[in-house]
């Protein structure tokens, strides 16, 4: 340890009384650890608690490590030293995700497991499940408001269940994805009920208020995420005898990261989870979890230094487990969640790309790349150890994050351009070919987003309805344009369930109890087997999304330049419906380039042998790129190309 952490880390006494019982091979290792991850600790625990005994606090969350990596099965232990061999794998270009409801895909967690051959013929390696842990009942935000972290739903299976799913991912080559509410907890969570029978201790991992006073200074500055349904952040509770702060909903309480007893438990739910089988976490919210007056009380710096205290005790007792941030903020505030400055290489492995996945749609909507292209130049780079998650869409309703920088150097108003998404999407714009839904339309700010699955968004849907052949052609591009995009940008491309066999969205959507008022039930399909056993079959629309993005996967994992620490350049001068990316790698370059119009592009042939590609060949269509008499290639609308360096075995006429 650094002279500096010396004073306030656990005494060598002290941990060398934690690890005396242990096995010599185990004592040896959890040494090393702790001797490369105590000062990284300590850091993060002076940031968020400098008035308190930060080497009590430290000593209690090594306890907890060295207890876990004691009860951590030999499989696990493997995968540990697996990881610390490749600490890039989430990095590689095989990794390609999937993310669904369990119940929606398969039923429960057995029947998931004898559906394996789907997500394996797919080319997936990184599957997200849902939120399967104990929620409240009745309504519980899609299973985000969880009634207890170590239980699983009892229609999905159990705990042994899990692990066992964990165990056969692994066999065949899937990391297990679950989510970690980090920001708040149900109202019927053991904390919580024993914060309503007034423990005072538990009432001090909540933030409660006894009067509107700090509820109203905060709220000048807070803004309100479901103003339809959940207006406020607080919410009145009788039993509590106070004001407790619900960002979310009335019974989603939000939890107090300011007393280091709600990281210790935390920390211990890290534990348990990675202990199961899980290898990446979500966790969701974390742009909430520090509060500060007089701050809209998200991206608080503090925010940062939790995520850093977590993942170095994951380290130290599971260092296979990794951290992925939900942060859906605005572009400027992404990197910071990949780690930047003191952060760099200590918080989130992997965090969402919101503004890739906002820039595509618009590119689609508008045809021109002007805005995307400022608006990905724009963001700083992300460290060497951070990966992005790359999505078409998500679970979730699609938000236009679009700064208001970013468009008004792009010579557009970003009010006026947010509205005319949401108006696109939703059908009501000319020409709009988007069959999307409305959600939480709200007047006062005029913010309004957007539910859909992929094929109703990009009009693939809509026009196999109408037995439009020359739509389908059209939707079908443009649905593989979009997941093109994603997933030759770098990180890791993640597909949402039903999306791979290009599904509508379900008509009967608030036929469920609980879904009357959340359209996003929509775009949360349950998965049609008869169609998907059809998946192979290019006689049929859903055979020919499935494969087309199997033939993504594929492609990508043949292509060194997509490992997610290449250096990526958005070509800012091509035609204003061309976007062009390109890729530096030690094997050689990679140029993407992508036609977002219906009409057909040129793009000069020099853009490739300026990034050192001699004989340029798309590795999407397998063939080579020529120029006409000018100089120029033509892309089809909506055309998708990786230009790499040809193989040797390609004839180069």
């Amino acid at each position: 340890m650094s002279q500096g952490a010396r004073d306030v880390s656990p005494t060598p006494e002290s941990v060398d009384s934690l690890l005396a019982g242990l096995v010599e091979a185990d004592r040896e290792t959890l040494g090393l650890r702790l001797e490369r991850w105590s000062d990284d600790l300590v850091a993060a625990l002076r940031v968020l608690y400098p008035e308190q005994d930060v080497s009590a606090i430290a000593l209690r969350l090594v306890e907890r490590a060295v207890s876990a990596h004691t009860e951590r099965s030999p499989e696990l232990r493997r995968l540990d030293q697996r990881r610390l061999l490749r600490p890039d794998w989430l990095q590689q270009p095989e990794m390609f995700g999937y993310a669904c409801y369990t119940e929606r895909f398969a039923g429960d967690l057995r029947g998931l497991g004898g559906h394996l051959d789907h997500l394996r013929d797919l080319g997936v390696t990184y599957l997200h499940l849902m939120p399967l842990l104990l929620p409240r009942d009745g309504d519980n935000d899609g299973g985000y408001a969880v009634q207890d972290f170590r239980t699983v739903r009892p229609d999905l299976g159990d705990v042994d269940d899990l692990r066992s799913l964990a165990s056969d991912l692994r066999a065949q080559g899937i990391s297990l994805v679950l989510d970690l509410v980090l920001n708040h907890v149900a109202r019927e969570h053991e904390w919580a009920r024993r914060a309503r029978a007034g423990e005072s201790h538990y009432r001090d991992y909540f933030h409660v208020y006894p009067d509107r006073v700090m509820p109203d200074a905060y709220e000048r500055t807070l803004p309100e995420v479901f103003p339809d349904f959940a207006p406020g952040n607080f919410t009145w509770d009788d039993e509590l005898g106070g004001w407790a702060w619900t960002t979310f909903n009335e019974w989603q309480w939000d939890v107090n990261w300011s007393n280091p007893d709600v990281l210790v438990e935390y920390a211990d739910i890290v534990l348990y989870l990675a202990n199961v089988g899980v290898e990446v976490l979500r966790l969701d919210a974390i742009a909430f979890t520090w509060k500060r007056l007089g701050t809209n009380c998200q991206n608080q710096p503090e925010v940062h230094a939790v995520t850093q205290a977590l993942r170095t005790v994951a380290r130290i007792a599971c260092p296979a487990l990794a951290f992925k941030a939900e942060a859906i903020v605005g572009p400027r505030d992404l990197v910071q969640y990949l780690g930047q400055g003191e952060h760099a290489g200590r918080v989130s492995d992997i965090a969402y790309h919101n503004s890739l996945m906002v820039q595509v749609w618009s590119m689609l909507a508008t045809g021109s790349t002007g805005l995307t292209k400022q608006a990905l130049t724009a963001l700083p780079p992300t460290p060497p150890s951070g990966t992005w998650i790359c999505y078409v869409r998500c679970h979730d309703d699609i938000g236009w994050a679009i700064d208001d920088g970013d468009a008004a150097a792009a010579g557009l108003d970003g009010f006026a351009h947010r509205r005319f998404l949401s108006d696109w999407y939703a059908g009501d714009q000319p020409g709009s070919w988007a069959h999307g839904l409305v959600f939480q339309h709200n007047p006062a700010t005029g913010d309004k987003r957007i539910s859909g699955t992929a094929a109703a968004l990009t009009g693939l849907s809509d026009a196999e309805r109408r037995r439009d052949a020359g739509g389908v052609g059209l939707g079908l591009a443009r649905l593989f344009l979009a997941h093109a995009v994603v997933s030759g940008w770098g990180g890791i491309p993640v597909v949402w369930s039903g999306d791979e066999l290009g599904m509508p969205n379900d008509p009967h959507w608030a036929e469920e109890p609980g879904h009357e008022d959340d359209n996003r039930w929509a775009h949360r399909e349950r998965i049609d087997w008869a169609l998907a056993e059809r998946r192979g079959d290019l006689g049929t629309t859903a055979g020919k999304v499935f494969q087309g993005l199997r033939h993504l996967a594929a492609v990508r994992r043949t292509l060194p330049q997509l490992h997610a620490s290449a250096q990526t350049r958005v070509v800012l001068e091509t035609d204003d419906g061309v976007l062009a990316v390109v890729r530096t790698h030690p094997s050689g370059s990679m140029v993407c380039v992508y036609n977002v119009t219906a009409s057909w592009q040129t793009v000069p042939v020099r853009l490739f042998s300026d990034a050192g590609i001699t004989h340029a060949h798309d590795a999407l269509g397998g063939h080579p790129v020529f120029g006409d008499a000018r100089g120029l290639a033509s892309l089809s609308p909506y055309a998708a190309w990786w230009v790499v360096e040809a193989p040797v075995e390609v004839s180069r006429v």
